[in-house]
């Protein structure tokens, strides 16, 4: 069975990638496909499902920041929004219980995150503020389930408040995990515990995993810890969207309700983009976020499971099916979102609210003659290099954390988000001797150096390369030099070996003439 689920779930993953769509989409429709063949669900792959979500959503903690969630403009749009489309649900589909009228308000937090970390976006300005949405909106669900009929979270619901006592003692065993085998099985148990804990205090097991993993936020292995987690937690989470089409299937599907959802879920991305815009942030901050938050959430799912008994027949076959096609819908969306807003652009500017913004970016780099767009490791080394050898760099980043701490080394580094068209629209290019593109995801660069080429730069623009196959695309895109860090790190090194070896050869060739006039 289970070699069943894999291998449909892999074909048809494999089938909507070709076709451009996210591999998710394949696994939701597998789980469809295979219920039409009376394949159902079973234990162990409702255990896999679990255990996909409290993984990733301890990877978004991990990358979690408090006062992203205590941003006014997170709870101000997340507040709203649930007020305001629980509202519209629940006097737009008649019978509808309130608790799973609000329950609708939500997003899919599996599908924002997984979009986010796929596109290398979790610690962008406008990943950040999703996340936060998300987080608050999981803190909702903890009362939202006792009403919709869970149990009651226990007293001793109240130790969640010396949670961050933990911090230090988790971050020593981290320190003591070493980095292979050992590291894995430790960012598993944290998952796992936090989930298991916060089940047992009443609480929501997702909100108990996301908070673990925000124990090691910050912290200096928390980026090794994620990546050492990544291939166990994609596994993982197929079993979740496979879950989603088995557990109910397409019998007894109503129309008219199926209609309502997608209606609905076609408000919701609009909804959240007129809210950020009211809270005084960017057209295209407010249009981005807007978009990955777009679906409904699985969360819908969960509610409607202790009301079932008193629903409308079919009407829980119903709501799966479209929590699923909104989640492929809004992963479609997510995979366009930049260039889609560049074809917006014009319009949606207009509605954007006058004065200064939080997410505003630069348009003069003031003599500079080398601008780094994207300032990790390898940015931050170039920009190093750079100005050893009497040049005058900028850096640019979309992580506003990152921007502050290179710029307490000293360095001058901006927040600009490379895959903003009104950024290469406005930036003052004049001067600069070249373009370095020093970023994670290769669709971020293609993006700026297309843009770069409309604006008729004319200086050399480099990038970095992760994948021979990238090369083509890059080149297609007007990039001057190609930068394998791998391959040619490796290169690198075996030039140094050979120095070292030839060196030692020579001494020892050296001593071996002494000892013989000896």
């Amino acid at each position: 069975m289970e070699a069943l689920w894999v291998g449909t779930a892999f074909l048809l993953g494999l089938l909507v990638s070709r076709l451009g769509l996210p591999a998710l989409v394949g696994y939701l429709l597998a789980g469809f496909l295979l219920h039409a063949l009376g394949v159902r669900s079973t234990p162990f792959l409702h255990q896999a499902a679990e255990v996909g979500v409290l993984l990733l959503l301890f990877s978004v903690g991990l990358k979690l920041r408090l006062k992203d969630l205590l941003d006014p403009k997170v709870l101000g749009v997340g507040g709203v929004e649930i007020l305001a489309f629980g509202l519209l649900a629940f006097l737009l589909i008649p019978g509808l219980p309130l608790a799973l009228a609000l329950a609708l308000a939500f997003s899919s937090t599996v599908l924002v995150a997984k979009v986010l970390e796929d596109k290398k976006e979790l610690s962008t300005y406008h990943g950040r503020l999703a996340i936060g949405v998300l987080v608050l909106q999981d803190l909702v669900a903890v009362g939202l389930l006792a009403f919709g009929g869970e149990k009651a979270p226990s007293p001793w619901a109240l130790l969640v408040l010396l949670f961050p006592l933990l911090r230090q003692g988790v971050a020593w065993l981290l320190e003591r995990s070493g980095h292979e085998e050992l590291l894995v099985l430790f960012g598993l148990t944290l998952a796992l515990a936090g989930g298991e804990g916060f089940r047992a205090l009443g609480l929501s097991p997702e909100l108990g995993a996301l908070l673990m993993g925000a124990l090691l936020s910050g912290h200096e292995r928390g980026t090794e810890l994620s990546k050492a987690l990544w291939s166990l937690k994609e596994a993982f989470l197929v079993g979740f969207f496979l879950e989603i089409g088995l557990r109910e299937g397409l019998k007894g599907v109503e129309g008219g309700f199926l209609l309502a959802l997608l209606a609905l879920n076609l408000l919701k991305s609009p909804l959240f983009f007129a809210l950020f815009l009211l809270f005084g942030l960017r057209a295209r901050t407010a249009f981005v976020a807007g978009t990955y938050l777009g679906s409904h959430s699985e969360f819908a799912l969960i509610v409607a499971l202790p009301l079932a008994g008193g629903l409308a027949p079919g009407l829980l076959s119903t709501l799966a099916l479209g929590v699923a096609l909104s989640m492929a819908f809004t992963a479609f969306l997510a995979r366009y979102a930049h260039p889609l807003y560049k074809r917006l652009e014009p319009r949606l500017l207009r509605l954007e609210r006058r004065g200064h913004h939080p997410d505003q970016e630069p348009t003069r780099l003031d003599g500079a003659t080398f601008l780094v767009v994207g300032m990790g490791r390898t940015g931050g080394a170039v920009y190093r290099v750079l100005e050893e050898r009497g040049e005058v760099p900028v850096g640019l980043d979309a992580d506003p954390e990152k921007v502050e701490r290179h710029r307490a080394k000293g360095r001058r580094v901006l927040y600009g988000d490379a895959e903003d068209p009104e950024l290469w629209e406005r930036l003052d290019l004049k001067g600069l001797k070249g373009v370095v593109l020093a970023l994670p995801d290769l669709e971020a660069k293609l993006l700026a150096a297309r843009w770069l080429k409309e604006r008729g730069f004319s200086g050399l623009l480099a990038a970095t390369s992760f994948h021979l196959e990238e090369d083509p695309a890059l080149e297609g895109a007007g990039v001057d030099l190609i930068f394998h860090p791998f391959r040619e790190a490796g290169e690198k090194l075996a030039e140094r070996v050979l120095e070292a070896a030839a060196i030692m050869d020579g001494v020892s060739y050296g001593r071996s003439q002494q000892m013989g006039s000896d």
